[in-house]
């Protein structure tokens, strides 16, 4: 269903079935966080409206369906950018606030979260709740995976920025010690740092890398030629993909030779290079369908943290992946400082993200294998991007699920809204008093709705 306005959403869930509602953005989740087999899926897409926008302050308030992409080309050129952007611009700002997405900042600035002033909820009960940081229904919300009801739309607290451009500083890491040390010593002098991991190297090559960081270039930092447009948005996507690939493409032996001369290519050390925004912050939006190109077979994605002083456990993952043969080239490590929402991903710790082939074989072995590595490190996966999580691994890694459970439970007694991933991971038990009546408020901010 797309709903074209507020009425069109209430009517949607107060109308649910037995299988339930569930709110879905631009549909970037890897997993089944976003589907509903047999009930109904809202598509979020056409309530995209701005509804304030404060140059002065940095604030701006959207509807829920506005993508970043929208959200940059409109506030770009007037010198603000979203505090917080995942690795594609392609998201809906309710699908941020549901995933309480991360970025390359996330050790100085935090999760999307952080940044949201406010939001306007709809309750599976037809409620329209104001709902601002330190209430239950947002620290339910955030990170909650669309299952404590819809939002509307929301207000951010934005960054100034100067230019389009990302002054960055590249260093090549000889293994997974090196990049560590190197990201621990330095990063706290950095807004923005990412290493890519190259995870097929072993031995004493073992987590190899290419370690990016830098920040927002000014305006003096600009050559002559291109202080012109120095706020310009970035371009949308020129190449796709081709309609189908051969299955295999991406195997052990071409991803090898992909990371070998990437690693040679990138600089042993360079400084204050000139960087634009959209290959320092969404290098793959830069090809349209880029996702076909594993083949009919697709990938899966895997991401986990572990906190600091677990590095054992990421070097036994590295270890795991390097010895497995998993064909990743598209592997990148993080360092997370602490989360907002009760199900929110992040951790202070050690992040590491990859793409695999769905076709390698052993890999179901494999993950299941990392899961317990991560879960006995104090770590957890991203539920956005899980396609295949046990359920009887998800208690540990999320010690706070019960807190949000009940939580949940007070927001959506009936138990309207439901997803995929719910069901197969068990996240929305029973609640006592299911019904509601004798359920107590959510807090949250009364008054009228936000215009």
């Amino acid at each position: 269903m797309r709903p074209e306005g507020v009425e069109a959403v209430e009517r949607a869930v107060s109308g649910a079935g037995p299988r339930g509602v569930l709110p879905r953005g631009l549909g970037r989740a890897y997993g089944d966080a976003a589907q509903n087999a047999g009930g109904a899926v809202l598509d979020m897409t056409a309530l995209r409206g701005f509804h304030d926008v404060d140059v002065h302050h940095g604030r701006v308030t959207v509807d829920a369906g506005v993508s970043l992409d929208e959200l940059i080309a409109v506030l770009l050129p007037l010198g603000w950018f979203p505090r917080v952007v995942p690795g594609t611009r392609y998201v809906t700002v309710g699908g941020a606030i549901a995933s309480d997405i991360h970025g390359k900042n996330h050790h100085g600035e935090g999760t999307f979260c952080e940044h949201v002033e406010s939001f306007e909820l709809l309750t599976p009960a037809g409620e329209r709740m104001l709902v601002a940081p330190g209430d239950d229904a947002f620290r339910a919300t955030a990170g909650g995976m669309g299952l404590t009801g819809v939002v509307l739309r929301a207000t951010l607290r934005l960054m100034r920025v100067e230019t389009s451009w990302v002054r960055e500083d590249v260093d090549r890491a000889r293994d997974l010690d090196d990049v560590m040390a190197r990201m621990a010593a330095g990063d706290a002098g950095y807004r923005y740092s990412v290493a890519w991991i190259d995870c097929l190297a072993r031995g004493a090559s073992l987590g190899r890398s290419v370690l990016m960081r830098g920040d927002h270039a000014t305006l003096d930092e600009l050559p002559p030629g291109r202080r012109e447009r120095p706020l310009a948005p970035p371009p949308q996507p020129r190449l796709s993909a081709p309609p189908w690939a051969p299955n295999g493409l991406l195997r052990r032996s071409t991803v090898r030779a992909f990371n070998e001369l990437y690693f040679r290519h990138a600089p042993a050390s360079a400084r204050d290079r000139l960087v634009a925004l959209q290959p320092f912050f969404f290098p793959l939006d830069a090809v349209r369908g880029w996702n076909r190109m594993y083949g009919s077979r697709g990938f899966l994605q895997y991401q986990l943290v572990v906190p600091f002083g677990a590095e054992d456990a990421l070097r036994d993952a590295v270890e795991r992946l390097a010895g497995s043969g998993a064909a990743s080239f598209l592997a990148v490590l993080k360092r997370f400082g602490g989360g907002r929402g009760l199900l929110s991903f992040p951790v202070e710790g050690w992040t590491l993200a990859l793409d695999v082939p769905a076709s390698g074989s052993g890999l179901v072995g494999l993950l299941d294998g990392l899961d317990e590595v991560v879960a006995g490190a104090g770590g957890r996966v991203y539920l956005s991007k899980d396609s295949r999580l046990r359920p009887d691994v998800v208690g540990a890694m999320y010690p706070e699920l019960p807190a949000w459970n009940e939580i949940r439970g007070r927001l959506d007694p009936d138990g309207r809204f439901n997803s995929d991933l719910s069901r197969r991971l068990g996240l929305t038990a029973p609640v006592r008093g299911r019904g509601g009546h004798d359920q107590p408020r959510i807090a949250g901010l009364r008054g009228p709705t936000p215009r």
